[in-house]
């Protein structure tokens, strides 16, 4: 994928880069990061066992929240550019703190960050911006929440408040099971982060990913993406931070992609800057094409894992460019992403028991993976005492696999993903199954 600007080489000093995180997303954007030729090096804070791969790159160990010694460091480091990936970071408001100690940062402050560490804030926001989503309501108790429930002609969806990994959503099939999902929240199962609650009409389609690049005022898309949340195949099971992905999305028309634009983007970045909130950073749009067209199911203020380590691949050298100018303001308006000739899946692999209880500290063996095409980025991954890789989280990694149909991307992926072995390894046989053709069995037998 070419991505136009006027001004790719920038005269803006891009040298040394600091990529805040330890997931595949993190992986992802380092890699994607070291293809530019200005880059030196790629700091990564913490990283894990896959920053091995990584050209040009560091592991680097720092408190996050001394920020005295850390701000001291990265000036020693002379760095160019800080990239913060989890979101809860952004919340905190690191990226905020930073930019007021003179550093370049790809990352909103905590106001803007508010979009999705408050589920009820990033909804009224909405509704300020007459942006289209469900119709909701914000509950403080659990009697507020009975009588909504019960007089609600349909069962509600319930999301906890706050941050919750992507694991506080709730789609319930009965007006019993939205109670008991309000229950469990308020009784404390995600903390601080359900002490409110969102309750939500259900809306029916199929949700996609939109993600801009944001200077505070323009803007740039990325490739669409469409995520899988749930578990298991068939959409089954319980939400959890994503099992894999594929990307562009056709669900996403020209049509559709206009009025996501007018009606959604724009509305958002004019309502930021109403609120004087100068955002820089990536903004992601969780979405649902309904009947009467795209909705926002969410806001995300960060790049989607597993959305970021499918797309990357897609874009070429300059990407980091585009995030220098975001950093400080000065996109032109007129940067282009031209949409890829090819495709890219992604599968998760994740430990047994993931998104609940889960063991770690199993080695993994990669066997004999065909390279062509295929990246692997590591999220739950760190090395052992004899430098093995061993899992270390609920989702282990990701395979990632190009090519000029998603047959083929899914044909490579599942083929390489028979080469890794770890105790428990689980992965969903049916990621990509809206846009291929051929039945797993036809793929990796």
């Amino acid at each position: 994928m070419s991505i136009n600007s006027n001004n790719s080489k920038n005269s803006n000093k891009l040298e040394n880069i600091l990529i805040i995180g330890n997931g595949g997303r993190e992986n992802a954007l380092a890699w994607a990061i070291q293809k530019n030729e200005l880059i030196k090096r790629i700091y990564l804070l913490p990283g894990n066992a896959g920053s091995k791969n990584i050209n040009k790159s560091e592991r680097i160990n720092l408190d996050l929240n001394n920020i005295e010694a850390l701000i001291k460091k990265l000036k020693s480091l002379n760095i160019d550019l800080v990239v913060i990936g989890p979101e809860t970071y952004l919340a905190d408001g690191l990226g905020g703190i930073l930019r007021k100690n003179n550093f370049d940062v790809f990352g909103p402050g905590s106001d803007g960050a508010k979009l999705e560490s408050s589920k009820s804030w990033a909804k009224e926001f909405m509704r300020e911006a007459k942006i289209p989503t469900a119709n909701f309501w914000k509950i403080k108790s659990l009697e507020e929440a009975k009588e909504i429930i019960f007089k609600s002609p349909n069962p509600l969806v319930v999301k906890a408040d706050g941050l919750a990994s992507g694991k506080g959503v709730y789609i319930p099939e009965t007006k019993e099971s939205s109670l008991q999902a309000t229950e469990e929240i308020f009784k404390g199962k995600f903390g601080n982060a359900g002490k409110t609650i969102v309750l939500e009409e259900k809306i029916e389609g199929p949700e996609v990913s939109v993600f801009a690049l944001c200077d505070g005022k323009k803007y740039v898309l990325l490739p669409t993406a469409q995520d899988h949340k749930r578990l298991n195949e068939n959409d089954k099971g319980p939400n959890t931070g994503g099992m894999g992905a594929y990307s562009p999305t056709p669900l996403i028309t020209k049509t559709n992609l206009e009025k996501i634009t007018n009606e959604i983007i724009e509305p958002t970045i004019n309502t930021l800057l109403k609120k004087n909130i100068d955002y820089r950073g990536v903004l992601y749009f969780g979405l649902m094409i309904t009947k009467s067209g795209p909705k926002v199911i969410e806001y995300n203020c960060r790049f989607g894992d597993p959305e970021c380590q499918t797309i990357m691949p897609l874009l070429d050298e300059n990407f980091v460019i585009l995030l220098q100018k975001c950093s400080k303001g000065n996109l032109i308006g007129n940067e282009t992403i031209k949409m890829p000739d090819k495709f890219s899946g992604c599968v998760i692999a994740t430990s047994k028991g993931y998104p609940l209880k889960y063991e770690i500290g199993f080695p993994i063996d990669f066997g004999n993976i065909d390279k062509e095409d295929c990246q692997i980025f590591d999220s739950g991954t760190s090395l052992n005492s004899n430098g093995e890789v061993i899992t270390n989280g609920g989702r282990v990694l990701s395979i990632v696999c190009q090519g000029k149909d998603f047959d083929k991307v899914f044909e490579k992926a599942y083929k390489n993903l028979k080469e890794i072995s770890f105790e428990g390894i689980f992965y969903r046989k049916d990621i990509g199954h809206q846009v291929r053709t051929k039945t797993l069995d036809d793929e990796i037998n």
